[in-house]
């Protein structure tokens, strides 16, 4: 009759166990569901930083192909803002390439490019077109051509997001020696 409790005996112990096992289990699923959010916020970020990489390795991509082009022309101060279209050698390197936008005085400096998968009123992707400066840095010791800066540029989902590349470009020029013929 020992090992057998009467009903009035119990105290509820199974009540409260239980109870303390719905707040462990309730904790442990408001955690991964907080956990499900990061990993969201961070797919997100890391979305958003590709993009901008991409944007600006593509500007930069371009600014070779336009030199390599034979689109040089002379240096000019770069004062404003132009299209890839017009493009422009800089005689005035960048003086700080992280802060951007970067600025010639108070304006905007540099070449407004449009990735080509882009149309040009397209931003629901980007928070802002790539760009990119190309700045003359003078003749390479062999004095066979020119040597270029190219910094580009580009921005993710939010003005906040940007990737920055750069890169030494050197442009020969296209002398041929004929041996006397």
């Amino acid at each position: 009759m020992s090992a057998i409790l009467r009903r009035d005996q119990q105290r509820g112990m199974v009540l409260i166990t239980t109870l303390l096992l719905l707040i462990v289990v309730t904790i442990l699923a408001l955690g991964m569901f907080h956990s499900f959010g990061l990993d969201e916020k961070i797919a997100g970020n890391l979305r958003d930083k590709q993009l901008a990489l991409h944007a600006a390795e593509s500007a930069q991509q371009y600014a070779e192909f336009w030199l390599s082009n034979g689109n040089v022309g002379s240096s000019v101060t770069c004062n404003s803002m132009v299209s890839y279209t017009v493009g422009q050698v800089c005689s005035n390197p960048l003086t700080n390439v992280t802060a951007v936008p970067w600025l010639g005085g108070a304006v905007p400096v540099g070449v407004s490019y449009t990735p080509p998968t882009l149309g040009v009123t397209d931003t629901t992707t980007m928070s802002q077109q790539p760009v990119y400066y190309i700045a003359n840095l003078g003749s390479p010791p062999s004095g066979n051509g020119t040597i270029y800066q190219i910094d580009a540029v580009g921005y993710g989902g939010s003005a906040n997001t940007t990737a920055i590349v750069e890169s030494t470009y050197l442009v020969q020029s296209s002398v041929r020696d004929l041996g006397g013929q």
